[in-house]
C-alpha cells in the first residue's frame, strides 16, 4: 500500500495544496468522484490518458487511508 501512496504528491504551489496524482494536475477527490459516479478505470484513462490503473488503485488507497484518520458525517437512517 505504501508504494502506491508514494503515487499520490501534495504540493501547496500546485492545485492549492490538494492531493495529486504525482507528476499531474489531477486531483485524487476528482478519481475517486469518478469511480463513484460509476466511470471504468478504462473510460477514466482514456478521458485522462496521461494517467495509469496504478496510480487510480493510489487514489482508491489514499482515500482508504484518508478514511481511517477523519471522520465524515453521515445521516443515520432510522
Amino acid at each position: 500500500m505504501n508504494k502506491l501512496i508514494e503515487r499520490i504528491t501534495v504540493d501547496p504551489n500546485i492545485c492549492f495544496g490538494k492531493p495529486c496524482i504525482k507528476g499531474t494536475r489531477i486531483w485524487v477527490s476528482l478519481i475517486l468522484d469518478l469511480l463513484a459516479e460509476g466511470m471504468t478505470t478504462e473510460e477514466i484513462i482514456k478521458e485522462y490518458p496521461q494517467i495509469t490503473e496504478e496510480d487510480i488503485r493510489a487514489c482508491i488507497a489514499y482515500g482508504a487511508e484518508m478514511s481511517r484518520e477523519k471522520f465524515v458525517d453521515v445521516k443515520v437512517e432510522k
